[in-house]
């Protein structure tokens, strides 16, 4: 009986420290692919997306172009992120990957914001950036890093990063993300532009402002 109880003991620690490991990204898939569908008609709900009939699939469904092209900055931020993930790259169900372009304006920046889902691995293709993170609560260390042509950063999973264009032209970057819909939460807009508003006294307070700041943020953020 001891015996036993002490392998059970042993399996429950294995499962314990394997665990994070498992969940650390996107689940692997349990076939070669899984090409998302737009409908069941064809295929079986996966993931959060349905998989279509691998008879159907054709090389198409692995395939995007168009990323060597440079987007408009229309932004007030002064940068375009062009991302490449499951919902226009439908091969990508699964497979626990994704990509973006970002253009980014003379003095442009992708201000701060975090992947709930993904790590990311950015390269500098054209100019120069300041790019950095900031670590969890308490220590809240900031880590940061000017970036040309040909260099790479990592910003871990879930934390608060940013980049900006320090440079005397515009810049452009690649990023790969460690999952097949990283997600993105900007910072300002989700706290100023939340729908419905988060009451402004409660930001007033969370950020030592005045109130009437808080309204006026709100305001230019409001969709």
């Amino acid at each position: 009986m001891a015996m036993k109880s002490l392998s059970f003991l042993a399996v429950l620690s294995l499962l314990a420290l394997t665990l994070p490991l498992a969940i650390a990204s996107d689940p692997s898939q349990l076939q070669d692919f899984c090409v998302s569908a737009n409908t069941s008609a064809n295929g079986v709900f996966v993931n959060g997306k349905f998989c279509k009939d691998p008879k159907l699939v054709t090389a198409d469904d692995f395939y995007f172009s168009g990323l060597q092209n440079a987007r408009p900055v229309t932004s007030p931020v002064g940068s375009t992120v062009t991302a490449v993930n499951v919902n226009n790259l439908l091969g990508l169900n699964t497979l626990g990957i994704s990509l973006v372009r970002i253009d980014y304006a003379v003095k442009g920046q992708n201000p701060p914001h975090t992947h709930p889902r993904a790590t990311e691995i950015l390269v500098v293709e054209q100019g120069t950036l300041l790019v950095g993170f900031v670590t969890s609560n308490p220590d809240n260390r900031l880590f940061t890093k000017v970036l040309n042509e040909g260099d790479v950063f990592v910003f871990p999973e879930g934390l608060i990063h940013f980049q900006a264009n320090i440079g005397k032209g515009p810049a452009v970057a690649f990023a790969a993300l460690s999952s097949q819909n990283p997600g993105v939460i900007t910072i300002a807009n989700t706290v100023f532009g939340a729908n419905p508003a988060i009451n402004p006294t409660i930001l007033a307070k969370a950020f030592q402002l005045d109130p009437r700041i808080v309204v006026d943020l709100q305001n230019k953020f409001k969709k």
